[in-house]
Order: structure tokens, then C-alpha cells, then sequence
């Protein structure tokens, strides 16, 4: 049964709020979506590599995403640093994913799907960084 409130749903005594993803930036979404991806990665390597290399990914994109939550709601003077903190966890992770690549880790087509979205997460922070050196 769904009942709704405003813009959040009850279903089945679960709280679902439908603008959720309306409200974060957009880059957030997206390393959401890489960590997403990086976490179905893992669960499908091998036993020697999910606990190492794939894990260490899932960190990365983990520390990416924080920090860019740290800038979403930092003062304007401290956005830049948190800007470039995460700039350089997403190129560590882009270089974890080369490297599954030529280890043959994982489903190629799943590693190159994730190196374009962090490809795509890497220009949004570029973006976002410029803006605030020009602002």
C-alpha cells in the first residue's frame, strides 16, 4: 500500500523520498553510480583480488565521493582543496581500474564502462574546480 506524503512515500513501513536524487549534485550521482559499478566488480573477482585490489577501489571511490560531499557543503575559501583531494582519489582509482584491466581482473566491458564514467566524473570535478578559481 502507498501512501504519500508531500514528496515522501510510505510503502510498507519504508520511508522513500523521490527527489532525493533531484537534491544531490550531479557528480555525486555519478561517483554513485562508479561505486556501484566498482562494488559489482568486486563481487564477481576472484577470491585473491576481491580483498585487495578490488577492495582498495571501492575505497577510492569512496574517499572521492566523501570529499566532494566535504566541498558540497564547505565554505567557498575550502571547496578548491576538497576539490583537488578528490580529483586525485578518482585518478588513483582510474589507475586501480587500468591496472584490473591488464590483469584481466574483471568483465572488460564493465572495467570500460567504469573508466567512462570516471572519465566523466573527472571532467565535472574539472569543471567545478575551474569555477571556483575564476569566481
Amino acid at each position: 500500500m502507498l501512501k504519500s506524503i508531500g514528496s515522501i512515500f510510505f510503502v510498507n513501513c519504508s520511508i522513500i523520498n523521490i527527489h532525493y536524487m533531484d537534491t544531490t549534485l550531479p557528480v555525486i550521482n555519478r561517483i554513485y553510480e562508479l561505486y556501484k559499478l566498482a562494488t559489482d566488480l568486486n563481487a564477481h573477482a576472484e577470491k585473491r583480488w576481491r580483498y585487495s585490489l578490488c577492495m582498495s577501489l571501492e575505497t577510492s571511490i569512496l574517499a572521492c565521493l566523501e570529499e566532494c560531499i566535504m566541498a558540497k557543503n564547505a565554505p567557498k575559501p575550502m571547496k578548491a582543496a576538497y576539490l583537488i583531494k578528490a580529483s586525485a582519489h578518482l585518478e588513483t582509482a582510474v589507475l586501480k581500474l587500468r591496472l584490473m584491466l591488464e590483469l584481466g581482473i574483471a568483465n572488460e566491458t564493465r572495467i570500460f564502462q567504469a573508466q567512462a564514467i570516471a572519465a566523466e566524473i573527472g571532467k565535472m570535478l574539472g569543471g567545478w574546480l575551474r569555477s571556483q578559481n575564476t569566481a
